[in-house]
């Protein structure tokens, strides 16, 4: 069983961010590479999922809603490198992303993506959550629905889910955590995540999950998030993060 937990009360050795954006790619972001890593390097994270927004305003906003899907990859991939460089030794950096597919509203986390899979499978943001689903599971991958329950998502068929974020810490949106973390218990959801959300320097440090192996590439946490033995970190409204 997984259980949540506050800033310091468990100690596992390996602490990952689980949901991150930087500026490079999500036009939502106004922090860059070099930001999230300084707000995160004196923290106990060893590690973060880059999940930047993989959505039409992603490539609108850099003047490729016309280029062809291997230039939008480039582009996406572009967030990527740069938080790898950014990092250097200090914290493992993998690769994941948030979709929002074209005329939705609702956002899912993918963890396990790779270039490979973004380059061969043409504009996942043309598909339907289902055929994403299919791809995902295809490719050992896990989709998990974010933020389920903040205001304009709307809730989907939960089979094609491999479970939900029920901790988003993004302290400019009302989330309703604790009813995604009901409906995750209601639908027997294993797989449950917890990240920042970060955006801006400020966000950092709020979620993310305690693992017991080391996470050293997407092979490692995919692995751990099937096995379910980790803790979520959740910080409270107004705790110090």
């Amino acid at each position: 069983m997984i259980n949540s937990i506050k800033r310091k009360e468990f100690s596992m050795e390996y602490l990952f961010e689980m949901h991150t954006h930087t500026k490079e790619v999500s036009t939502c972001a106004v922090a860059f590479s070099e930001d999230l890593i300084e707000s995160y390097k004196s923290s106990d994270y060893a590690g973060f999922v880059l999940t930047n927004h993989l959505n039409a305003s992603t490539f609108e906003r850099a003047g490729l809603q016309d280029a062809s899907w291997d230039e939008k990859v480039d582009h996406f991939m572009k967030g990527f490198l740069a938080v790898k460089e950014a990092a250097g030794d200090r914290f493992t950096v993998l690769l994941g992303a948030e979709i929002n597919f074209y005329n939705t509203s609702n956002d899912y986390l993918i963890y396990g993506v790779t270039e490979e899979f973004l380059r061969s499978n043409g504009d996942l943001m043309a598909m339907t959550p289902k055929q994403v689903s299919k791809l995902c599971h295809e490719n050992g991958m896990l989709f998990i629905q974010a933020h389920p329950f903040r205001r304009g998502m709307k809730i989907i068929d939960w089979n094609i889910l491999d479970g939900y974020e029920i901790y988003n810490g993004n302290p400019r949106h009302n989330s309703n955590n604790d009813i995604a973390e009901l409906w995750a218990k209601k639908h027997n959801k294993s797989i449950v995540v917890s990240g920042s959300d970060f955006h801006e320097i400020g966000d950092a440090c709020a979620g993310g999950i305690y693992f017991n192996n080391p996470i050293n590439n997407n092979n490692d946490l995919l692995r751990e998030l099937k096995s379910g033995n980790y803790k979520l970190k959740k910080t409270d409204l107004g705790e110090q993060k």
